[in-house]
């Protein structure tokens, strides 16, 4: 079984994503990111970083239990785990991995300051907005070149790359980008997000997100909370 310790965000739909791709049999336990869960010892004891999500696979390695935090490593473990979503071939297996850390170091990082800046800033700064909107802009180019010549991010087959990058995509309007612009990356995206694992994992706890709207979320995701020593 694979405790699954996440809440409905890109990082957290990525692992849903790939369980039920996978079909391993999980089970989910909410973090209140918004509610300052992300801070409690229990959870710090599986994601020293406080971030979801973050699994425990009770059949790990050599039948014992094993934890993991990072979502790219928790994709990776997966798909070797399961043997699916990451090739065995050296060529495609290290096509795979780089575009897996384009996601990690790219584009949730750059996509996710657009939207805090956009969105979230208690002040409107108009350096920032117009720095992670134009990156925003760029990483989309990247990728719509790279899907203009496979179907896929790794080449000719759906693998953890394109499952870790989909659920940044999502938001697309609030990173100040119009996705028909990107055609190629509109198919891709289109294609994803009719595949029935998908429909299943982006809906895991949906019902339990809300805006972001008052103090005590704001101050735990985006506060002074988070920087204290632990």
């Amino acid at each position: 079984m694979i405790e699954v310790h996440s809440w409905p965000t890109p990082n957290g739909h990525k692992v849903h994503v790939m369980l039920e791709e996978c079909g391993l049999p999980y089970r989910v336990h909410p973090v209140n990111i918004g509610k300052g869960e992300q801070f409690s010892p229990e959870f710090l004891a599986i994601s020293p970083n406080n971030k979801i999500p973050a699994i425990i696979d009770t059949e790990g390695p050599g039948g014992q239990p094993i934890a993991l935090f990072e979502s790219g490593a928790i994709l990776v473990y997966l798909a070797e785990k399961t043997g699916r979503f990451l090739p065995t071939e050296a060529r495609a297996r290290y096509d795979t991995l780089q575009w897996l850390m384009f996601q990690m170091g790219g584009v949730g990082p750059m996509l996710g300051q657009a939207h805090h800046f956009r969105l979230y800033a208690p002040e409107k700064i108009g350096y920032a907005i117009d720095r992670y909107t134009h990156e925003a802009r760029r990483l989309y180019g990247v990728l719509d070149r790279r899907l203009a010549q496979s179907a896929w991010l790794a080449g000719g087959d759906y693998t953890i790359a394109d499952i870790a990058t989909f659920p940044w995509l999502r938001s697309w309007q609030n990173q100040g980008v119009e996705l028909a612009e990107f055609p190629h990356v509109k198919r891709w995206f289109d294609t994803i997000a009719a595949r029935p694992a998908v429909e299943r994992g982006v809906a895991v706890m949906a019902e339990l997100r809300k805006p972001i709207t008052d103090d005590t979320s704001r101050e735990n995701l985006f506060g002074a909370t988070q920087y204290q020593r632990r």
